[in-house]
Parts: structure tokens; C-alpha cells; sequence
């Protein structure tokens, strides 16, 4: 199904490159956090997503984080990375996206979502009709409905 398909998939954030973004045409990335840039187990930033972060801020994409969490945890992800953030935004639902990309002046032509569930974070983009880019779950540790979901993906073949 084209709309749970991902654009690209790749073994971590850390792995897609500012050069490959701007190769597809993104200069502008909307940015899952929980189990995509932060492990859901551990909770922390680790520091080799602060320096991807940070290189990709240094070769001129624009950045936001959008999250369907609300707890205090994701501000402190967004002061950490000093990015602007989305909060409880209702994935797939578009607002949120809509939301993310008038924070940065991004078109949906010029964006991605980098995120780790098809259910939310590709089905979301799709929707809107920007490109979705798959990275695996840092962690195992999810939230009960999720793990419902990841038994889904894995009958699609993810």
C-alpha cells in the first residue's frame, strides 16, 4: 500500500546525510522523536544525534520536531537540540504537519519526515504528500497501542 510505503528507509537517523537530503530535493525536515531520535527505553539524546542534528543546522536544512507526545520531556529534546517543536500532534492527522512546516517557512515539496512508524510518522507524510523517510526503533520499549501497531507493520514486511 503506497501510503504506508517509505520513501527511503535507513538503520538510523545518523545515516542520512545532508548531502543525500538535499539530492532528493529536502531542505526542510520534520523530525519524529520518541524511538527515532531518542530511545524509548534509555530516554536520553544521544550525542551522535546532537551532532547529526547539528551538521545538518550547519548545511542549511530547516528543522522541527513533531511528536504526538506532550510530556515535559519533549520540550526538553527541543531545548537540547534548540529546534522548534510540535507537540501532541495527532499523527497521521495533518495539522500537526501543516503546523511543523509553517514554524520552519517549508513547503511540503521541499520537506521530509524522518520517523520509525508507518502508522503515524510515513501514513502522516504521505497524506500531506511529502516524502517519508523510515528509520528502525532505537529501542524495543514502546507504549502498549504501538506495539499493536509495530505487529502490524511486521505483517506488512517491514
Amino acid at each position: 500500500m503506497f501510503l504506508l510505503k517509505p520513501d527511503q528507509s535507513y538503520e538510523r537517523v545518523e545515516d542520512i546525510s545532508a548531502a543525500a537530503l538535499r539530492a532528493m530535493g529536502v531542505s526542510a525536515l520534520l523530525l519524529d522523536i520518541d524511538n527515532t531520535l531518542v530511545s524509548r527505553a534509555s530516554g536520553t539524546m544521544p550525542s551522535s544525534v546532537n551532532a547529526w542534528v547539528a551538521h545538518l543546522k550547519a548545511s542549511g536544512l530547516a528543522l522541527c520536531l513533531i511528536s504526538n507526545n506532550w510530556h515535559r520531556s519533549v520540550f526538553d529534546y527541543a531545548a537540547e537540540l534548540k529546534l522548534p517543536l510540535v507537540h501532541k500532534a495527532m499523527k497521521p492527522l495533518p495539522f500537526a504537519y501543516l503546523r511543523a512546516l509553517g514554524k520552519i517557512a517549508a513547503q511540503r515539496k521541499q520537506a521530509a519526515v524522518i520517523g520509525d512508524q508507518l502508522f503515524t510518522d510515513v501514513l502522516g507524510a504521505h497524506l500531506l504528500g511529502i516524502r517519508a523517510l523510515l528509520v528502525q526503533p532505537r529501542s524495543e520499549a514502546d507504549l502498549w497501542y504501538t506495539k499493536i501497531f509495530r505487529r502490524l507493520e511486521k505483517r506488512l514486511g517491514r
